[in-house]
């Protein structure tokens, strides 16, 4: 039976303190996954972060988040921020009861977030917590109009729009079916009254669990008044499925190509390119179709970076060109007006200003000074298979096409290496260095191959 408490009323506050809850105990049973579900990414990215995220940057100064029993993973995915766990999936009024300590009870407003519904807005958090304040309220809920309510629980209001109840969906009549409005999950508390609420929760339903939505009627009861706050639809998507995932990725690509755009950037196909969580673009940078940026990079200003290229972990001054079809793996950084031009693939190694390998080269731990050109066909052997080792590259050397530089070696500045050459070891600045076999000519020897290998042919066919 769902318990009343004796008053609802509201302890001594932290003004303006904000806590912040989130729900991560979710094994996500839909997503077929050994995954804890809030691990799975939206940008390259856990989608709980996200929910961190937002409440900090409404000034959380406490978020504690909740996971299950096993879930030594989601720690270590939010850490520093503290996690709390939730023994048994007991619904989810019981599964805040484990923040108490973390929380206490001089928040102004406890914000309690779902871990899997990584696209909500600081902005709106912020609305919902001056409604609160503003109206006195104990609870504000963040309802939405999904196309299907189907499972979600429905926001009963009473005839002047105040929130009277929320109804679970294996609960609701068949009247209250029929309400459009849902609940998303999200709420802001007021948070001296936050655990007196929980603590008056009962199990009396269809699923025989604590539902934190029912605080909602225990505050009416008890007096207190309740509020909802109507947002996006998109911004309260739940993730519980790899459809929803998948839903869930291209909001946040369109958002994150948007404010590319908003920026200064300029997208030739903006669909077509795919952004991580923390990609920086410049001002009048230029990107082609099918380009991905994968996390840890940030582009200079007027970079130009070409269709069907692949980046993480690379840094790319101003100036700078990439592509077609180059790959920039953890560790590149290219200086001001470098240029890395198709099937080119850099690792770990800095093109420092003006260095040029416009194609089918490889680059990998390695230093390629000013200037410096690379061939067509050229690498750098960094890996013996036991460790890797470095390349230096001189200001203004040239790097024949073809060649192979067996690190660990030095190219001194303006040497040149010859067309398909292997260097072992270090070459001198203003040095020529070649490794090639003498040259053969057998006049008419051509000829004299293929007759016989006519011959041979014939042969063969009459055995």
């Amino acid at each position: 039976m769902t318990q009343e408490p004796s008053a609802i009323g509201a302890d001594a506050a932290v003004p303006n303190r904000i806590a912040a809850v989130i729900l991560g105990a979710g094994k996500g049973v839909r997503m077929k996954s050994r995954i804890p579900k809030v691990l799975h990414m939206i940008g390259n990215r856990p989608m709980v972060l996200y929910a961190l995220d937002a409440a900090r940057a409404v000034g959380a100064e406490t978020c504690v988040v909740v996971a299950g029993p096993d879930m030594a993973a989601v720690a270590e995915a939010v850490a520093p921020f503290p996690t709390v766990v939730q023994a048994e999936p007991r619904g989810t009024a019981d599964a805040v009861k484990p923040a108490r300590g973390a929380v206490g009870r001089d928040a102004d407003t406890v914000l309690v977030l779902c871990g899997d519904t990584p696209l909500i807005r600081p902005q709106t958090l912020e609305t919902a917590i001056a409604r609160r304040r503003a109206g006195g309220h104990a609870v504000v809920v963040l309802g939405f109009r999904p196309n299907d309510p189907g499972a979600y629980g429905r926001l009963v209001q009473d005839g002047s729009g105040a929130l009277d109840a929320i109804v679970e969906a294996g609960d609701a009549t068949p009247e209250q079916r029929r309400i459009g409005l849902c609940n998303s999950g999200v709420m802001a508390i007021d948070g001296a009254v936050l655990f007196d609420l929980i603590d008056a929760v009962g199990c009396d339903n269809a699923k025989g669990e604590y539902y934190l939505t029912d605080i909602v009627g225990i505050a009416r009861r008890g007096g207190r008044t309740c509020a909802v706050l109507e947002a996006d639809t998109e911004e309260l998507l739940g993730i519980n499925s790899r459809v929803e995932l998948a839903a869930a990725e291209r909001i946040f690509q369109q958002r994150m190509r948007l404010a590319a755009m908003d920026g200064g950037a300029t997208l030739l196909d903006p669909d077509s390119v795919r952004f991580s969580f923390d990609t920086v673009l410049g001002r009048d940078v230029t990107v082609g179709p099918q380009v991905v940026f994968g996390p840890g990079v940030s582009v200079g200003d007027d970079v130009e970076i070409a269709g069907f290229c692949h980046i993480e972990g690379a840094t790319i001054a101003s100036g700078a060109s990439v592509g077609p079809f180059a790959r920039l793996r953890p560790g590149a950084e290219l200086q001001q007006g470098a240029t890395v031009g198709n099937f080119v693939e850099v690792k770990n190694a800095v093109l420092k200003p003006g260095a040029r390998a416009n194609h089918l080269a490889y680059v990998g731990d390695a230093e390629v000074g000013a200037g410096a050109n690379i061939g067509a066909g050229a690498i750098t052997c960094n890996y013996d298979g036991f460790r890797k080792a470095r390349t230096a590259i001189g200001d203004g050397a040239f790097i024949g096409s073809n060649s192979a530089l067996v690190a660990p070696v030095s190219i001194g500045e303006r040497a040149i290496v010859g067309a398909g050459s292997t260097i072992d070891r270090d070459v001198e600045a203003d040095a020529l260095a070649l490794t090639r076999s003498d040259h053969t000519a057998v006049p008419g020897g051509a000829a004299r191959f293929r007759k016989r290998r006519s011959a041979t042919a014939a042969e063969d066919a009459n055995e």
